[in-house]
Order: C-alpha cells, then sequence, then structure tokens
C-alpha cells in the first residue's frame, strides 16, 4: 500500500505543509506559562479535551482567563480552520475549529496541539481525515508514553514529523466533501436525537416534576367553578390533546409528601422502582458487556459495546436504566437506558452501576427520564461516601427520594409519546451506525488513492 501511495501522491511530513508563519505548528503552554492561579469566572475561554471529539468542536465547558493573560498568550490563540489534537490524557482526539464560534478568542491549555495547514499545499479538512485514519491514529498512538499519565512523547516534534499523503488539491478537496457529507449526516442525526430526548426530559418533568397540566387545570377551575372538564381542558391546555389533558385532576390533595395532583400515589422510588433486580448469568458464559467509559454522559443510548467471558459485573436486561454511583462518573452524568440486547439476553458491566426497573404499569423509560432529573442526580450525590476521589452513592440512599406515581391511564398515554420518541432515537442511531461504517470503509481507501475520484466528487469503485 505504501509503494502505490508513493507512486499517486507526494509523501510530505505536516512541518512541510504547515503554514509560513511563526507557531503555525504549536503546543500548548506548559510549566508556568500559564498556572490555574491566573483562571477567572469569565473572560477568554481555554481549550481543553472535553472541547475535542472526533470532529465535533464542543463550545462550552471551558475555564477562563483574562483578556490581559490572553494577550500574554497570543501565540496559543486558535483560530478557525486550525486542527487542533490532544497531547495528553484522552489521546486521539481530533477536530477543527469551526468558523461559528460562541467567544471571539480562544487559547490552547496546556494537553492541546494545533496545526495551522498552508492552504496552498493542505488542507485541514484533508489533514484531520487523515489525522482520524489507522495510519494517522497509529502514527501518534506510536509515540504514546504509558507512564503516568498517558501522554505523546514529544509532542510538537511528533506533530511536525508525521508524514502522510499529499494529493493536489482538487482531490484532497473531492475526499474532503465525500467524508464530509457522511460526517454532516452523521452530525445532523445526532442533533435530531438531542431533540427528541430532550423532548421527552421535557414532557417528564412537565407532567411528573412540575405538574404543570393539574396546575393549569387547578388555577382555571379556581377562576370558574362551573367549566365541564371538557371545556376546562380546552382552555387551559389547548396544546394538549383533549383525551389527554381530560386525564389529569385539576386539584391538589394533601399527602404525606405535602400537595400532589388528586388521584395520585406518594411514595418514595423503591415504591414504583425496583432497585438493583435480580438477573441470573452463569459464570463462564459470553454477555454483551457495557464498559463505564462507553456510557453515555447526556443521552439515553449507548452506542458501542462489546462480548466478554462473564466472570462478575453488574447484570441487566433490555429496559434497564443504568446510573453510575461512583465519582467523577456519577457527576459527569453517566447514566444510560439498555436497549441494544436481544430478545431475553442478559448483559453486564461495571459493579459502579445501579440497576433501575420501573414497576408496572410506569413504562421502562420512566426510570431513566427521572434519573436525568437534576434533582434524582443530586440527591445520589449529597449521600455519596467514602474516600476522597472514591466516593460511591449507595443504592439504598433512593428509599429517601421521594415518588409520586401517576394513574395508569396518564402513564399509558406517556408510555405511548416517550415510546415513539425513542423508538426514532434508535432507527436514527442505527442510520449513523451504517454511514460510520460506509466512512470508515472509504477513509483508508480515499487517502491511500486506491479509490479513483471523477471530476464530480464521484468514485469510480467497483459496485
Amino acid at each position: 500500500m505504501d509503494n502505490h501511495v508513493s507512486r499517486q501522491w507526494p509523501v510530505r511530513s505536516i512541518a512541510e505543509c504547515a503554514a509560513d508563519e511563526p507557531y503555525a505548528t504549536q503546543i500548548g503552554p506548559f510549566g508556568k506559562a500559564l498556572t490555574p492561579a491566573e483562571y477567572t469566572p469569565k473572560g477568554v475561554p481555554l481549550l481543553r479535551g472535553v472541547n475535542v471529539n472526533h470532529g465535533r468542536f464542543h463550545d462550552d465547558g471551558y475555564v477562563f482567563i483574562g483578556e490581559e493573560t490572553a494577550d500574554r498568550l497570543s501565540k496559543f490563540e486558535s483560530f478557525p480552520g486550525d486542527v487542533l489534537l490532544v497531547h495528553k490524557g484522552t489521546l486521539g482526539k481530533i477536530a477543527m475549529m469551526p468558523k461559528s464560534r460562541k467567544y471571539r478568542r480562544y487559547i490552547m491549555g496546556n494537553s492541546m496541539l494545533r496545526v495551522r495547514c498552508n492552504p496552498k499545499l493542505l488542507l485541514p479538512e484533508y489533514l484531520y481525515y487523515w489525522l482520524c485514519s489507522d495510519a494517522g491514529q497509529h502514527y501518534l498512538f506510536s509515540r504514546v508514553s504509558q507512564v503516568g499519565v498517558p501522554q505523546i512523547q514529544t509532542p510538537l516534534k511528533t506533530l511536525r514529523e508525521a508524514r502522510l499523503p499529499v494529493p493536489p488539491i482538487p482531490e484532497q478537496q473531492r475526499i474532503a466533501d465525500i467524508l464530509g457529507t457522511l460526517d454532516d449526516k452523521i452530525e445532523l442525526n445526532r442533533r435530531m436525537n438531542d431533540t427528541l430526548e430532550a423532548m421527552a426530559r421535557r414532557l417528564f418533568r412537565s407532567w411528573f416534576v412540575d405538574f404543570d397540566p393539574v396546575h393549569a387545570k387547578a388555577e382555571l377551575r379556581g377562576e370558574h367553578p362551573k367549566l365541564s372538564n371538557a371545556e376546562l381542558c380546552c382552555r387551559a391546555l389547548p396544546n394538549m390533546a383533549p383525551e389527554i389533558a381530560e386525564l389529569f385532576s385539576d386539584s391538589f390533595e394533601e399527602s404525606t409528601l405535602g400537595p400532589i395532583p388528586k388521584g395520585w400515589t406518594p411514595g418514595f422510588v423503591p415504591d414504583a422502582i425496583e432497585i438493583n433486580p435480580s438477573r441470573s448469568v452463569v459464570k463462564g458464559t459470553t454477555v454483551a458487556w457495557l464498559e463505564m467509559s462507553k456510557m453515555p454522559t447526556s443521552s439515553a443510548r449507548a452506542l458501542s459495546w462489546e462480548h466478554r467471558e462473564f466472570k462478575s459485573g453488574t447484570k441487566f436486561i433490555n429496559g434497564d436504566t443504568l446510573v453510575a454511583r461512583i465519582t467523577p462518573c456519577l457527576e459527569n452524568g453517566k447514566t444510560g437506558f439498555v436497549d441494544f440486547l436481544s430478545g431475553d439476553e442478559v448483559g453486564a458491566g461495571s459493579t459502579e452501576y445501579i440497576v433501575l426497573r420501573p414497576k408496572p404499569p410506569l413504562p421502562p423509560i420512566f426510570a431513566y427520564l427521572l434519573a436525568r432529573t437534576d434533582d434524582f442526580r443530586q440527591h445520589l450525590i449529597t449521600n455519596m461516601t467514602g474516600t476522597s476521589g472514591r466516593q460511591r452513592a449507595p443504592a439504598d440512599c433512593l428509599n429517601t427520594f421521594p415518588l409520586v406515581t401517576p394513574p395508569k391511564k396518564i402513564t399509558a398515554c406517556f408510555a405511548e409519546v416517550t415510546g415513539n420518541l425513542f423508538s426514532q432515537m434508535k432507527t436514527i442511531d442505527e442510520e449513523s451506525f451504517g454511514l460510520t461504517v460506509t466512512r470508515d470503509r472509504l477513509l483508508p481507501r480515499l487517502l491511500s488513492g486506491e479509490i479513483e475520484l471523477v471530476g464530480n466528487g464521484e468514485s469510480n469503485e467497483p459496485t
């Protein structure tokens, strides 16, 4: 393959293809160049590993420095089109600085590397895809020191010396366009799923935490006590289907938990949700295994898992909700809804999961959406025990978390609405998986010149 590349396209180092300007390749400030004492509540954001993840630029989660400090560190500033890499800690993360950004300026943190390309020789999009390829990743990871925190040895020198095939600019553009189109669709799908999940979370909070439909009906009932239920629903909840609006009561009643919607049942989590229910797996059986590192932090669905021989661990089935109970995973939001197993298959994972399973008539997704609420997570965090850095939330602390259970007909409506949303999310994720497989199959073949591209970006690859 290397001989094929050398015949087709010249091979150049990144240093040769970098922009002809000072600091075109640059490592973030280290040592005393920037210390945490200089961080400020607001100002110029510092780029860190959390902001870079396989093409996606996360424009939040920053620490900040003041403008004067940023002026002093101006050679570390990053501009649109810069290719950013993490050289320490969470290695392998790469992204491009986008044109559309929240802040006026960005300064690299000490775990970052930057490349600014000479646009006559190398497009940043093409460099990004090469760094993401097996060849690029192998080059970077073959130069990683495993002593202490994983990091690339002599990171700036390593980056500058990396050698890659450099086709003519039009060819680079066609390759980037093909791969970028796939990535754009994958990103669009991710955003669609974010929207669908946000809808489910808002609905859960509105119905079961804030009791918005009951408040709306009760307020209007107080003003117009003689209205029929149908007319009350129409006026108080104009955006809700009448057959659903009529299921909600129009008053509150006192309970052991304080005022709750009339006809609802007060209690605590164990009254409505099983905590760590029993699951059976024979030792030595090969099971679907979900690592803590694969647990989502801000969405419901795990997108990858592996299979391994079961020896010990937390066991779960489809419809279970997993909540990380150990620091910092709990604080980071690691929570997932299990829907990737086959039939009655039992999966397994970290012993640091709490498993939740709603009791009928509550739908399985109820526990996941409850676990995503701020109050639920804060309750677990507040009850963490243990030594610093290894604190855990005991599962039995949920015995004291209050939960008001709605009537069966309301839970049935909620199950139907949220079930449709999560079904759409799974379908979209499956499409994205197929697109990812296609992209990853094309990536090395496009970069090697194995697939010949015609002028409009289409390939002459045999079908």
